[in-house]
């Protein structure tokens, strides 16, 4: 077994016979982050526990215990996620010593699970970023090529998952943010249907929005981690009460008479020559595979970019509203406390604490929700929204999933558009839409640029259907023509 490539299945099924130890492999990738990390800026922290939380799942198979699905696979774990006696910062200042006391929902069942937490994952600051700029802790590098961004928010969880510092990671998604990483870093990353997720303990941005998911190598391994992760919690009124199915036993990439449909405003154009090379092979591959094209027409999703800056904007300004500086969290330094007005403690505090793009989406959001621009903006956008949602729900009257590019083009260069947030925010044209309807999608790598950057395609299913978005992308990633390819700095 190549432990650095090895699947899921793999590493438990040798963990648990006992040909190799859950210590072992957490040593083996232990290293492989302080050899190659130093490149990436992926990793902000280190779980100094790693090892011995290995042994202590290697004492349990001795015991002859049930250690779980994922018993011995080294996961890391997006900055967002509370990780108990870890720091959790959210890629910001504001959190810079923040250490949560508990564990998040979906860390709570990995752990349960068997999986051996390697460390905490760097990220755009509260996840607000499409490529991974705007972090406390520093750029993150794509490592297909080093000067070039690995996508966000999730662009940690992206590069480290690509160079396989870990065998798993875990992203969060409010606009695209597990997907967009992961069509430019080539691996598969999953954004369930709202609600399939706990938030619990996630570091809030949008609250209807947002929603964890896999970022690993194999649709397999992406299957395996949502039937752990999923399922209902009582500290997240927003969960479903659906019982979580057996997606991984279920996969089949047989997809002969499947309807696979495409949104005909996103034919407009509009991408570069790579994306829509990628885009146009993926879809004769369905053909040959058996799978009948249908167009299907979502007409809103001209708006979903602006819908989607209201609303996240909106309830980014009010979840941010929490960091203020007396609880806990950055505090501004003042040489007499007890001289200062509330607002100069404020105003001080909160303009130190946040990042550029953080203010920026805190004003737009605080001025959408204010008197007298409510039922203008942050009202109008969620009639829309509605309406969005009964186009995709009619469109899956007509088709089983949706198939459309991640974005316009492979990753762009480290500091081409970090200066120009119109362009950024553009780059969620083919995402925001899942989010905002609530629905499962996903990335699955099938492509690469003329200069060998990797290129994925998206898949979008009706609400809680990933059994056939998997099954789908399961026959794409067997027809990939990137498909064992690996980054440079590996």
């Amino acid at each position: 077994m190549d432990l650095t490539f090895a699947s899921f299945g793999e590493i438990t099924e040798a963990v648990k016979s006992k040909k190799i130890s859950a210590k072992e492999i957490a040593s083996h990738f232990q290293t492989r982050i302080q050899t190659l990390d130093s490149k990436l800026n992926s990793f902000t922290s280190i779980n100094k526990n790693a090892l011995k939380d290995a042994e202590a799942i290697d004492a349990r198979i001795s015991k002859g215990e049930n250690v779980g699905a994922l018993a011995g696979v080294p996961f890391g774990i997006k900055e967002m996620l509370c990780t108990k006696g870890m720091t959790t910062t959210a890629g910001s200042k504001m959190l810079s010593n923040f250490v949560p006391p508990y564990d998040a929902t979906v860390v709570a069942r990995l752990k349960q699970a068997g999986v051996v937490i390697m460390g905490k994952l760097n990220q755009d600051e509260f996840a607000m970023g499409s490529s991974n700029e705007t972090s406390f802790h520093g750029v993150v590098k794509n490592p297909w090529d080093l000067e070039r961004v690995p996508g966000g928010s999730s662009g940690g969880s992206a590069a480290a998952q690509a160079a396989r510092l870990v065998a798993g990671t875990i992203g969060t998604d409010t606009g695209g943010s597990i997907r967009q990483p992961a069509s430019f870093t080539g691996i598969v990353g999953v954004k369930p249907t709202y609600g399939r997720v706990s938030r619990y303990g996630i570091i809030a941005f949008a609250s209807s929005l947002d929603q964890a998911g896999p970022m690993v190598s194999t649709v397999k391994d992406a299957a395996l981690t949502m039937e752990v992760i999923c399922g209902h919690d009582s500290m997240d009124s927003t969960t479903s009460q659906k019982s979580v199915p057996t997606w991984s036993k279920n996969i089949s990439a047989n997809i002969k008479g499947m309807k696979i449909g495409i949104i005909k405003e996103y034919m407009k154009g509009g991408l570069d020559a790579d994306t829509q090379k990628t885009f146009d092979e993926s879809l004769e591959t369905l053909k040959k595979l058996g799978a009948e094209i249908v167009e299907v027409s979502v007409s809103m999703t001209e708006f979903a970019v602006p819908i989607y800056y209201l609303v996240a904007a909106s309830e980014a300004s009010s979840n941010l509203a929490r960091y203020d500086g007396v609880r806990y969290g950055y505090r501004a330094d003042f040489k007499n406390l007890s001289a200062v007005g509330v607002e100069e403690f404020y105003g001080k505090t909160r303009g130190e604490g946040f990042g550029k793009e953080v203010k920026r989406r805190i004003m737009l959001g605080t001025y959408c929700l204010s008197s007298g621009y409510y039922d203008a903006y942050y009202n109008k956008a969620g009639q829309v929204r509605r309406l969005l949602t009964n186009q995709y729900l009619d469109a899956f009257k007509q088709c089983d999933v949706i198939l459309s590019p991640v974005t316009t083009s492979p990753a762009f260069k480290l500091g081409e558009l970090i200066n120009d947030p119109l362009t950024m925010y553009l780059n969620d044209i083919f995402t925001t839409s899942t989010n905002l309807a609530g629905l499962p999608g996903m990335s699955v790598p099938f492509g690469l640029s003329q200069s060998g950057l990797p290129i994925g395609v998206q898949l979008t299913a009706g609400h809680f259907e990933e059994q056939k978005m998997l099954n789908v992308a399961a026959a794409l990633e067997d027809a990939s023509p990137v498909k064992g390819k690996r980054p440079h700095v590996i």
